[in-house]
């Protein structure tokens, strides 16, 4: 009964305007981000990101009435792991963004689902046919685009070469952790895989302290906080855009990534992504695109992961 109450007060519209919103969200966090990396230690980037986004999570849950669902759990060690690895991808991520332009970085993000198939595959034993396979593969190619003009002899320097390596590692890292997630939402709930990732990763970046923090200017403090605030608000709006559509008709939005990384990277720091690039950004949405739909097709959900992990937009949203 409460399931066909849920579907029917879904309202596609919402959706799609709350993951609309949530990316951008995200995607303007990751330009903070990658303001911030210029003056401010990456662990206390990550720290600050982790904790002050907290505060709307915690706001909410309490709103709802789920802030004990949230402290509930049948698997401590599996919210370890899990929050753990995305820590990793987050540290990644971010340090991506020291190098790379903000749409490049986002581009190569896109490749989340690629692998996020590859190790349902691997590692939860899912039938992954010829179709899935091909896109997937098609994907990758449209990575190796990407890439190519900073690894295949670009005068460009090894600094984008790492940047790439760093971003090309998030991803894989955050499809780990969607794995882990997709594996775990059977028991837990989305509140407590939101609350124990951001509470982990807080503390990793709260051990960096040892590696020597900065006391941030009036301006970083003040970005610091917008950070955070964009990060815990955007996933605040990617849960929720959940509850009003279905994930195959509110995920290819989250695409719009790439036109607002490319807008604000533009404004913000000047930059324009080069040919390859965008063109490699258009394979790996196509068949990323194609993913979405065959699992449609395929009556496969992906809702808990995209809850728990945001939309599939890659270094900046995590």
């Amino acid at each position: 009964m409460a399931r066909l109450l849920a579907l029917g007060s879904m309202n596609p519209l919402i959706g799609i305007a709350l993951v609309l919103s949530s990316t951008f969200a995200f995607t303007l966090m990751g330009a903070v981000v990658r303001y911030l990396t210029r003056t401010v230690p990456l662990g206390e980037i990550v720290f600050a990101r982790s904790f002050i986004a907290l505060i709307p999570l915690l706001l909410m849950l309490a709103w709802q009435g789920e802030l004990t669902t949230a402290l509930q759990t049948k698997n401590p060690v599996g919210h370890l792991t899990r929050s753990l690895t995305g820590a990793v991808a987050m540290f990644l991520n971010f340090a991506a963004l020291v190098f790379l332009p903000l749409a490049e970085a986002t581009a190569i993000g896109f490749a989340i689902p690629l692998f996020t198939v590859a190790l349902s595959a691997l590692l939860l034993g899912e039938v992954v046919r010829a179709r899935r396979w091909t896109a997937v593969a098609i994907g990758f190619l449209g990575v190796l685009v990407m890439i190519y003009p900073n690894v295949g002899g670009s005068t460009q320097g090894s600094g984008v070469a790492i940047g790439v390596l760093f971003a090309i590692g998030g991803a894989l890292a955050v499809a780990i952790a969607m794995t882990q997630v997709r594996h775990m939402a059977r028991m837990e709930t989305t509140a407590s895989l939101v609350f124990y990732f951001s509470i982990v990763c807080a503390l990793c970046g709260l051990v960096t302290i040892a590696w020597g923090w900065k006391v941030p200017t009036p301006g970083e403090l003040g970005w610091m906080v917008a950070m955070g605030f964009l990060g815990g608000i955007g996933q605040l709006m990617i849960t929720e855009s959940y509850r009003h559509a279905p994930a195959s008709v509110v995920a290819p939005f989250a695409y719009s990534g790439m036109i607002y990384s490319i807008v604000i990277g533009y404004l913000w720091f000047g930059e324009v992504p080069g040919t390859m690039v965008l063109v490699g950004a258009a394979i790996v949405i196509g068949a990323g695109l194609f993913v979405i739909w065959r699992e449609h097709r395929l009556g496969l959900d992906r809702t808990e992961e995209k809850r728990a992990e945001g939309p599939p937009t890659g270094g900046p949203t995590v």
